[in-house]
């Protein structure tokens, strides 16, 4: 194993856990992060949890399971290369998006509209409400009982008032320190993978062309070059050589970049990283401006596709008539929810979050399954 750099996470300099345990035998302590999360329920249910694409829509087209898995191979690649710890990199990676509700970021909106009252919906808190309370699993204490690091790493995103009810976790919301080079790996191999697997699932469903792409000037140099290179090669297989291409481009700018920037501070500890003022962990500045490029593409060609609207408009109705119905039926929820509601006095507010809760749980085809059960007539023959 490579050994790790000063300024990499090691278990020595660990914050812990919230509930004290004894030590693993034959595993680190990111290690038995990374084996609850794969084996946790909401893990799982990521196989049937959309990225753009509905899940019922192709066998073919990314799952939040499938991209969290090329996030976590990305990670560990560049973790490795700057002696960063890949049993950390590779846990957040695995459990960033647990989150996420049903149908993207269409039945996220959705929510958060629904919680608008209630203290809104935020993906990357709710994952981190998953693996602390959610995951039911253990004698001993509720959720997953992770380390503090990779509860920091789930934690991309949070709303500064949220941040305050988080202490020690949300403090960098407030006072603008940064998590560990692990957390900031795993965010930008995150971004890596979705904006280039929406390139190839896009292209796969028709939604884009070759030549709307070409548009964008990441998109065109790569593939240009592998044109160039294999002048014969056509189909999947010069999508996949340039998707390639670019995920492998992309992910040497920001090695490159990132450890002339720690070269530059110096960082001799974790606290040193984590008390910069900027993330090290980052793009070049040319390739910063081709990644957003390239994202603000996608946002106008593929996510604003008229077929992807017409999925979106369904799903934020699928998940406001259901939070809608089990939060002003509460009968309705299955037992373990209704207890838990009756269990916190059952106010609005802390009902709302149960029944977000249970929402957000859904994968898509739960989801609309409950939906026609609930409100159609055809459930009832």
């Amino acid at each position: 194993m490579t050994p790790l750099a000063p300024y990499a996470v090691s278990e020595a300099t660990s914050r812990g856990r919230t509930h004290d345990e004894d030590g693993p035998a034959y595993r680190s302590a990111f290690q038995r992060d990374r084996d609850r999360i794969i084996h946790s329920a909401a893990f799982r249910r990521l196989e049937y949890k959309t990225q753009v694409f509905v899940n019922h829509e192709g066998d073919m087209f990314r799952t939040r399971l499938t991209h969290s898995i090329e996030v976590a191979q990305i990670s560990r690649t560049i973790a490795r290369a700057l002696g960063l710890n890949e049993d950390l990199v590779e846990a957040i990676a695995l459990a960033h998006d647990l989150g996420h509700t049903p149908f993207g970021h269409a039945g996220q909106n959705a929510l958060n509209a629904c919680m608008h009252d209630y203290g809104g919906f935020e993906h990357n808190l709710q994952s981190l409400r998953v693996v602390d309370l959610l995951e039911v699993r253990y004698a001993s204490f509720p959720g997953l009982n992770l380390t503090y690091e990779t509860r920091e790493g789930i934690l991309k995103h949070c709303s500064r008032a949220n941040a305050r009810g988080l202490g020690p976790l949300g403090e960098r919301f407030l006072n603008g320190s940064q998590p560990s080079l692990e957390a900031q790996v795993a965010n930008l191999a995150d971004e890596i993978a979705y904006n280039n697997h929406d390139v190839d699932d896009g292209l796969r469903a028709g939604l884009l062309e070759i030549d709307t792409l070409t548009a964008a000037e990441f998109f065109r140099e790569q593939y240009e070059t592998v044109r160039a290179r294999w002048p014969a090669l056509v189909g999947r297989r010069i999508v996949h050589e340039t998707i390639r291409a670019m995920i492998n481009r992309q992910a040497t700018d920001l090695l490159d970049t990132s450890r002339a920037a720690i070269d530059a501070v110096g960082p001799e500890s974790v606290d040193d990283v984590r008390g910069h003022r900027m993330a090290l962990i980052r793009f070049s500045a040319p390739m910063l401006e081709q990644h957003r490029a390239l994202k603000q593409l996608l946002r106008q060609k593929l996510y604003r596709h008229y077929r992807v609207f017409r999925m979106s408009m369904k799903a934020q109705r699928i998940v406001k008539d259901l939070f809608d119905a089990f939060f002003n039926t509460p009968r309705a929820l299955p037992h373990d929810t209704q207890r838990r509601i009756e269990e916190r006095g059952g106010g609005e507010s802390e009902r709302a979050r149960l029944v977000a809760d249970y929402v957000a749980g859904m994968t898509d085809r739960f989801a609309i399954a409950e939906y026609r059960r609930l409100f159609t007539a055809d459930a009832l023959t």
